[in-house]
């Protein structure tokens, strides 16, 4: 039971390590604001969410952003958002995957956790990171910046439900995809067999 936490501790440290080089590994995408950026830091956290069970996936998301609290320039804003997010992912995969370690299985986790996330993104973002951006931009401002790439968004939560949403699930799916192509071939190196 102890070499198995021990492990469990290990891998976790691992995969957060790789996930917070993966999340300093961001590009802007041309549809949505330049303050918005898209990595698949998420992997490694759904990784440790199938091999170890969900709470381990939430913790990779934790330590990752507290790595990432020493670069950022959102004064904690978007670390706290993107850790919200991540645990709305890899939290439901896992306990779907849970209770079917399948193909199909990880394949129907995926997906719902990427819906989980998308979904969370809206109240996560109007009522938690938004408010706390308002800190260091005007909302105007922001909601200029959507209105620049869609002029027809009128309004904070018009600008959630047209970009953020969409590119939230996009990223959930692309990190799913990045998961799949991988989890096999290191999934007995992390259950240490």
């Amino acid at each position: 039971m102890r070499n198995t936490n021990v492990r469990k501790i290990v891998v976790t440290a691992m995969l957060s390590a790789v996930a917070a080089i993966l999340m300093f590994i961001d590009f802007s995408v041309p549809f949505m604001p330049s303050f918005i950026k898209l990595d698949i830091s998420e992997t490694p956290a759904l990784i440790g969410s199938f091999a170890m069970g969900p709470a381990w996936g939430a913790a990779v998301c934790l330590v990752k952003n507290l790595i990432n609290l020493t670069r950022t320039s959102t004064g904690g804003v978007g670390e706290l958002c993107n850790f919200l997010l991540g645990a709305a992912f890899v939290v439901p995969a896992g306990f779907i995957y849970k209770y079917n370690k399948s193909r199909k299985g990880a394949l129907i986790a995926s997906l719902a956790g990427a819906l989980c996330m998308a979904v969370l993104s809206l109240p996560i973002n109007y009522f938690i990171t938004y408010p706390m951006y308002t800190n260091f931009m005007p909302l105007e401002t922001i909601v200029g910046m959507y209105q620049a790439i869609f002029p027809a968004v009128d309004g904070l939560l018009s600008c959630l439900v047209i970009f953020n949403m969409p590119f939230t699930f996009i990223k959930g799916i692309l990190c799913a995809a990045v998961t799949f192509v991988i989890y096999k071939r290191i999934s007995g190196v992390i259950k240490g067999k």
